[in-house]
């Protein structure tokens, strides 16, 4: 093998240190048909480029692939790369809380690199499973936030319809600026450039994405971040109430299990946290994750939220008081 050909022979170097194993020199030196100066040599190479490439002691020595400070490039197999894509597509697209975005931005660098037979067989896995949702948001086609995903990131414009709450359609040319997750829904932050105003749109809501290859310079939010953008913009579309309530468990505990649209709750002390917000959700669905933080609470305001988590206790109550089995002979 010839000096042209060091990038390839690292490809294949790094694809077999990826296996977890220990690699003799030797080994490596016939798999790759050189000698064992030029394999010291290639590891070398790869821990310049960030691999952190651990050598074990013994008479022939060896070398294993071992975490490091910073994430480098990783070599996937076909079978890899196939089930890495499929499950960034079930996080991204059922609004998997605390990794929705991460999926997001990781399956657009993942889904550009795909040949196409691979993206073929995820096409393929995916259409064929049906996912077990909770029901509570919306399920979103993963190939739409890619699109939106990757037209953001490369600052190129975006045409797509747009379903409307009313159930009017339109059509929309955007630059899009970010997507943002509630938990229960996507948003696409963009300047609708035809209404020349800056935008909210639910990505459900959203079909036939086509990046156009223009290119934009990004223009900067009126005020805040994105995050600020779709909470200011939604606050506009529903009446607001005020919400007060107390938990005994400390606010890292509460805020993991919250929607990240209902704030952050403030420490009272080491055990117990305040939350003081604006919910735009129903009373119902607020009730019911109130109780699902999995610890003693009290809510103050609203009352009807009150009346609302009395009621629920009752029901509660109610269904788990022995009674007689209906089917039972009287």
């Amino acid at each position: 093998m010839t000096t042209t050909d060091t990038p390839v022979r690292l490809l294949r170097l790094l694809s077999l240190l990826q296996t977890p194993r220990d690699w003799p020199g030797s080994e490596i030196a016939e798999r790759l048909h050189v000698s064992r100066r030029t394999v010291r040599r290639d590891i070398d190479r790869l821990r310049d480029l960030g691999y952190p490439v651990q050598a074990t002691m013994g008479a022939d020595g060896g070398y294993r692939l071992v975490a490091g400070k910073a994430m480098p490039p990783l070599l996937l197999d076909d079978e890899e790369a196939v089930a890495i894509a499929v499950g960034l597509r079930a996080g991204a697209g059922h609004a998997v809380e605390g990794i929705e975005e991460a999926s997001v931005r990781a399956l657009a660098k993942l889904e550009q690199v795909l040949p196409s037979r691979l993206r073929h067989q995820v096409s393929s896995l995916q259409a064929a499973t049906i996912p077990l949702t909770s029901g509570d948001g919306a399920t979103i086609d993963p190939r739409t936030l890619t699109a939106i995903a990757g037209a953001a990131t490369g600052q190129e414009r975006l045409r797509f319809a747009y379903r409307a709450g009313d159930g009017s359609a339109s059509k929309r040319l955007v630059e899009p600026y970010r997507l943002v997750s509630t938990g229960r829904r996507w948003y696409l932050v963009a300047y609708d450039l035809e209404r020349e105003a800056w935008r909210t749109f639910r990505v459900d809501r959203v079909s036939e994405p086509f990046p156009t290859a223009a290119r934009f310079t990004p223009r900067a939010l009126p005020s805040g971040g994105a995050a600020e953008f779709i909470r200011h913009s939604l606050s506009g579309f529903k009446t607001g109430y005020r919400v007060v309530a107390t938990f005994e468990a400390p606010a890292e505990f509460v805020a993991a299990r919250l929607p990240a649209s209902l704030g952050t709750p403030e420490a009272i002390d080491a055990d117990n946290c305040r939350l003081e917000t604006m919910a735009t959700d129903s009373r119902e669905w607020l009730a019911v994750r109130l109780a699902l933080v999995d610890c003693e609470f009290k809510v103050y305001e609203p009352q009807d939220l009150v009346d609302c988590l009395a009621d629920l206790g009752g029901r509660i109550s109610r269904a788990v008081t022995p009674t007689a089995d209906p089917s039972d002979p009287v």
